[in-house]
C-alpha cells in the first residue's frame, strides 16, 4: 500500500494521469450506492410492508433514519478522514456499508430494519466527504479536479434518480432485501481495488474534537427533523423544541470553532474570497434540486397518472442533458470565469422553474421533462463548480472538514427546498381544492380529498363514477395551481443564488488561483 502523502507545493501542479483518472471511477462507485439509498426504498415499502407489519410511524423512521444520521455525521467523519486518513475512512466505511446493507436485507422485523438504516447513514457519511477529499489530493491541476468533481457531482445526483428505477427493477424478480445487496458487491469491489489505485492522505495535525462533533449532532439533526415534519404535516407547537435546540448547538458550535485548537470547521477559511458564498450557493442549488424532486414526483404520477416504475424511467431522461452539463461548465468557467457560468446556471434552473407553468391537468409529459432538464443542466453546473471551489481554495490537510462541510450545507438545503416548496404547493392545494370539489360531496371524502392529493386518489376510487372522477379532477386541478406557485418561488429563490454568486464569488481567476496557492502553504 502507498504511503501518505502530502500536496506539494509548486508553480505548476502536476497533471493528472490514466492511474488518477482510474482512481476517480473507484470513487465513484461508493458515491453511487450512498446516494442511491437516499431513493431506493420508493418501490420497496409496499413490500416491507408486507413482511414485516411496520407501523405507520415505523415506516417514517425507515425512509428518514438513513438521512438524518447522513446529515448529522457528515461534518464529524470529514474531521475523521483528515485526522486517520482518508483512504483508511473509506475502507472502513465500505465495510460497514456492506455489513449493514447485508444486516437491511434479512432484517426480521421493522425495528432491525430502522437500526440497520442508521448504520448505513453512518457508512454513508464516512464514504461521503472520503470520496471528494480523495478528488481533491488526486488532481492538483484546478482545470482536472473541475473535471474530475465535475464527474462526482453528476455520479451523485444520477445516484438519487437511478434509485427508484433499479429498486423497480430488482423488485420485479426478487424480494425486497435485495435492494440493499446490490450495495455489497461493490463495495467488495472498492475493498480489492482501493488500496492499490488511491494514495493515503491525511493532516497529522487535526484531531477530533467529541465535544464539537455532539453539537454538531445537536444543531443538524433538529433542524433537518423540524424542515422534513413542515414538508410532511405543516408548522406546529410541537416543532418548537426542536428548533430552539438546534439553534442554540449551532451557536454554541460555532462558538467553540473559533476557540479551540483543532476546530471542526475552520472559520478561517470564511475569509478566504468567495468561500462563505460558496457554501451558501450550494444551499440554494441543492434547495432547487430536491425541491424540484418532491414537486414533480407526485405531478408525474397522481396527476398525470404514470406508475411509479414509469415515472422513474421517464425520469432519467433529463439524464443525458445533465452527462453533459458538468464538463460543460467546468470548460466554460475556465474561458468567462466561474461566478457568470454559475449565475447563468441558476438562470437556466430558474427558466425550468417558470415554464413549469406549461405542464398542466391535460399535458403531455414533454414539458414536464423538458423543464426538468432544464433545471437538473443549470443546477448540476452549479453544483460542479461550487463543490470544486470550496474544496480547492481550502487546504489539503483540511479536504476531508471541508467535503463534509460542503455535503452537510447540500443536505440542509435539501431539506429546506421540500420543506419551503411542500408547503407553499400544501397552501396552495388546500385553498383551492375546496371550491372546486362537489357540493354535495360527503363530508368524510371532502376531508381526505381536502387534505392531500394522494387522500383524494384514494377518496375517487372509493366513490367512483361521475362523482369520484369529479373530485379527481379538482385534486389534480389544485394540485397544479399548487405546483404553479411553488415553482414561482423556486426560480425567484433561484435568481437569489444567481445574485450571491456574482456579488460573492472572485471573477478574477488571479484570485482564485492566488486562494489555491495560499491553501498549500
Amino acid at each position: 500500500m502507498s504511503e501518505p502523502t502530502t500536496e506539494p507545493i509548486t508553480d505548476v501542479p502536476a497533471r493528472a494521469e490514466r492511474r488518477e483518472w482510474t482512481a476517480l471511477g473507484v470513487l465513484c462507485l461508493p458515491l453511487l450506492m450512498v446516494s442511491m439509498d437516499v431513493s431506493v426504498l420508493f418501490f420497496a415499502v409496499p413490500h416491507i410492508a408486507e413482511s414485516l407489519d411496520p407501523t405507520a410511524t415505523q415506516v417514517l423512521w425507515i425512509f428518514d433514519v438513513y438521512g438524518f444520521v447522513l446529515a448529522g455525521l457528515l461534518l464529524t467523519m470529514g474531521g475523521v478522514a483528515d485526522r486517520i486518513g482518508r483512504r483508511r475512512l473509506l475502507l472502513l466505511g465500505a465495510v460497514a456499508f456492506a455489513a449493514a446493507s447485508v444486516l437491511a436485507a434479512y432484517a426480521p422485523s421493522a425495528e432491525w430494519l430502522i437500526a440497520a438504516r442508521a448504520l448505513l447513514g453512518v457508512g454513508g457519511a464516512t464514504l461521503m466527504p472520503s470520496t471528494l477529499a480523495l478528488v481533491r489530493n488526486l488532481f492538483a491541476d484546478g482545470a482536472e479536479r473541475a473535471k474530475a468533481v465535475g464527474i462526482w457531482s453528476a455520479v451523485m445526483a444520477g445516484g438519487v434518480g437511478i434509485g427508484p428505477v433499479i429498486s423497480g427493477l430488482l423488485l420485479e424478480h426478487f424480494w425486497w432485501g435485495s435492494v440493499f445487496l446490490i450495495n455489497v458487491p461493490i463495495m467488495i469491489a472498492l475493498l480489492l481495488v482501493a488500496p492499490f489505485l488511491l494514495p493515503e492522505s491525511r493532516s497529522r495535525s487535526s484531531r477530533v474534537d467529541l465535544l464539537s462533533s455532539v453539537l454538531s449532532l445537536l444543531a443538524i439533526l433538529p433542524v433537518v427533523h423540524v424542515l422534513k415534519s413542515i414538508a410532511t404535516r405543516g408548522w406546529s407547537s410541537t416543532m418548537l423544541p426542536y428548533a430552539v435546540l438546534g439553534g442554540l448547538s449551532a451557536v454554541t458550535f460555532v462558538r467553540r470553532q473559533s476557540r479551540i485548537g483543532s476546530p471542526m470547521v475552520d472559520l478561517t477559511l470564511f475569509a478566504r474570497r468567495g468561500f462563505g458564498g460558496s457554501i451558501v450557493v450550494q444551499v440554494i442549488g441543492m434547495f432547487g434540486v430536491m425541491g424540484n424532486a418532491v414537486l414533480m414526483t407526485q405531478y408525474l404520477q397522481s396527476v398525470l397518472g404514470y406508475s411509479a416504475l414509469q415515472a422513474a424511467l421517464w425520469s432519467l431522461l433529463p439524464s443525458v442533458a445533465v452527462g453533459a452539463a458538468a464538463p460543460t461548465a467546468a470548460a466554460l468557467s475556465g474561458r468567462v470565469g466561474r461566478p457568470v457560468v454559475m449565475a447563468s446556471g441558476f438562470v437556466l434552473a430558474a427558466t425550468g422553474f417558470v415554464a413549469i407553468r406549461l405542464a398542466d391537468v391535460h399535458s403531455s409529459i414533454w414539458p414536464a421533462l423538458l423543464c426538468a432538464a432544464l433545471i437538473a443542466m443549470g443546477l448540476v453546473s452549479v453544483a460542479t463548480l461550487v463543490t470544486e471551489y470550496a474544496i480547492g481554495v481550502a487546504p489539503a490537510s483540511r479536504a476531508g472538514s471541508v467535503s463534509g462541510l460542503v455535503e452537510t450545507a447540500g443536505e440542509l438545503g435539501g431539506a429546506l427546498g421540500m420543506a419551503v416548496l411542500g408547503s407553499v404547493l400544501a397552501a396552495v392545494y388546500t385553498s383551492h381544492v375546496a371550491d372546486l370539489l362537489p357540493a354535495d360531496l360527503a363530508s368524510g371524502a371532502r376531508s381526505a380529498a381536502s387534505e392531500t392529493l394522494g387522500g383524494a386518489v384514494v377518496a375517487s376510487a372509493d366513490l367512483g363514477g361521475a362523482q369520484g372522477a369529479a373530485v379527481l379532477e379538482a385534486a389534480r386541478t389544485a394540485y397544479v395551481d399548487g405546483l404553479h406557485a411553488a415553482s414561482l418561488v423556486a426560480a425567484a429563490i433561484l435568481l437569489v443564488g444567481a445574485v450571491v454568486a456574482l456579488a460573492t464569488m472572485p471573477h478574477s481567476q488571479s484570485v482564485v488561483e492566488s486562494e489555491r496557492v495560499a491553501s498549500r502553504l
